[in-house]
């Protein structure tokens, strides 16, 4: 049982996905703060408000608390473009430097005989059958 659990937590993705978590999660908290300290006052010193926080909408002695539902649309938004723009593009941008050149073909199956013929062969070589253009 326990060398059962020690090849699951071994295996590698375990670990991966556990690292994945705990940055995601400090990466969430700095852009959250980021959002809530700086960006949020910017926009709401252009709209005349210190804070979204404090919009709030009452009818008939109900409160809806709009402003915090902005604030947290637009942090989500905030959150997204940052993993967008610094994890999603650089790593697709290494992935493109690592990608093996496509390598185009110079060879084809004979479908008579299944020998390897070059690919502008109109001939095999091996059994003599025309080969399809």
């Amino acid at each position: 049982m326990v060398k059962g659990f020690l090849a699951f937590l071994n295996r590698g993705n375990v670990i991966d996905l556990a690292v994945a978590v705990v940055i995601g999660g400090a990466f969430g908290v700095v852009v959250t703060a980021l959002v809530k300290d700086l960006i949020t006052p910017l926009i709401a010193a252009v709209f005349g408000k210190p804070s979204f926080e404090s919009l709030v909408l009452t009818l008939n002695h109900s409160h809806f608390l709009y402003g915090d539902f902005l604030n947290a649309i637009f942090s989500f938004i905030c959150i997204a473009a940052a993993v967008y723009y610094v994890i999603v593009l650089p790593a697709e941008k290494v992935a493109a430097w690592r990608k093996p050149a496509e390598v185009t073909p110079t060879t084809k199956s004979c479908p008579e005989c299944l020998s390897t013929i070059p690919l502008g062969a109109h001939r095999c070589m091996y059994c003599t059958s025309v080969q399809p253009a």
